[in-house]
């Protein structure tokens, strides 16, 4: 729950804060329409990435992550097929681009140039801070071993081509 409101200050605060910049610093940029366009078409391509990487992220800790009943959204298994394989936080790497979507969503500047890349890492530091001790205490030694072998992203061909490719919702 506590993520959640995070997530929600993060987004409405950087957009509140990234409006009010955008008045201090330029005085006159909401009134171009061109520029409001191309970067709310920029601001629906990234949050349709967001959508599509988390959609195939979370499908992948269903199908390798969990075994017998569990509530939505929890594992008990460290899921390391898929593009897990490659990458230890994939679903981070596509909610790395929620900020960026939804600045050129609103056509921000000072949230495009300045609060998103805060918000970015802001949320790297809590993978580190927070998400892998919380699979360290989880999995113990085997989430040791996999953090020595597979990196926190991967921004290979492959890797990408895998995170984007569409994960069947049924699964045996």
């Amino acid at each position: 729950m506590l993520r959640i409101i995070i997530w929600i200050i993060m987004i409405f605060g950087g957009s509140i804060f990234g409006y009010y910049l955008d008045y201090l610093m330029f005085e006159n940029i909401h009134q171009y329409i061109i520029p409001h366009i191309v970067s709310l078409l920029i601001g629906i391509f990234l949050l349709l990435l967001v959508m599509k990487i988390s959609k195939n992220t979370g499908r992948t800790l269903a199908k390798y992550g969990r075994k017998g009943k569990l509530k939505r959204m929890q594992t008990n298994v460290l899921a390391k097929q898929g593009i897990y394989k490659y990458m230890r936080h994939p679903m981070h790497l596509g909610l790395f681009l929620l900020p960026l979507g939804i600045a050129f969503l609103i056509g921000s500047p000072s949230f495009i140039l300045i609060i998103a890349p805060i918000e970015i890492i802001f949320m790297l530091i809590m993978i580190k801070l927070v998400e892998e001790p919380e699979a360290i205490n989880k999995f113990g030694e085997e989430y040791l071993n996999y953090k020595k072998q597979v990196p926190w992203f991967c921004f290979k061909i492959k890797c990408l081509k895998e995170l984007l490719e569409n994960v069947p919702k049924n699964y045996v």
